[in-house]
C-alpha cells in the first residue's frame, strides 16, 4: 500500500470513527428512538465493551440479527484483514450489556461454532448483502458473535 492509499485509508477511518461517535450519542440521547433503525436498513444496537488491554469502556453501534432470544453480531470490519477491536474485547471480557432501541440487556458473548455460523451466515447476508462482499475482501472467516441473555 502506497503513501497516498494509506493517507486516504486513515482519513476514511477517522470519518468512520466520528460518525460512530455521533451515532452512539444520538442513540443514547434519544433513548434508542434515533439510530436503532434507518430507512430500509437492518436494526442496530449499541454494544458496551471494555478494552482487553486498556480496560477503557467503549460503546460501538453495530448491526444485529435476532436468533430466538439470542442476538447475533457480525465481526466484519468491512472486510478488513483483522478482526474489529470490539471482537477482541468481547473474547477477553464476554459479560457485557447492549442497548436495543430503548431496551438494555445484560448478555454473555461467545463465538458461533461452525454449525451455528453455517446456519446464521445466510441470515446475516439477508439483512445486509454487503457482508458477502466483505467476506470476499478478506482471507479471514468473518466471525459471528452470539450474545446470550444473562
Amino acid at each position: 500500500m502506497g503513501a497516498v492509499e494509506r493517507e486516504s485509508n486513515d482519513r476514511l477511518w477517522l470519518a468512520v470513527r466520528q460518525l460512530t461517535r455521533l451515532h452512539t450519542l444520538l442513540y443514547r440521547a434519544s433513548g434508542g428512538r434515533v439510530g436503532h433503525r434507518f430507512r430500509d436498513g437492518p436494526p442496530m444496537l449499541l454494544l458496551d465493551h471494555v478494552g482487553a488491554r486498556s480496560a477503557v469502556k467503549r460503546t460501538t453501534p453495530l448491526v444485529c440479527l435476532r436468533d430466538g432470544e439470542n442476538i447475533v453480531l457480525i465481526a466484519s470490519k468491512g472486510g478488513h484483514p483483522r478482526h474489529p477491536a470490539w471482537f477482541h474485547n468481547l473474547r477477553a471480557r464476554p459479560e457485557t450489556t447492549v442497548q436495543i432501541g430503548s431496551q438494555h440487556v445484560a448478555v454473555r458473548a461467545r463465538v458461533a461454532d461452525a454449525d451455528e455460523r453455517a446456519r446464521l451466515w445466510p441470515k446475516a447476508v439477508a439483512i445486509y448483502a454487503g457482508y458477502e462482499t466483505y467476506q470476499q475482501r478478506t482471507d479471514r472467516e468473518i466471525p459471528l458473535v452470539i450474545l446470550e441473555p444473562r
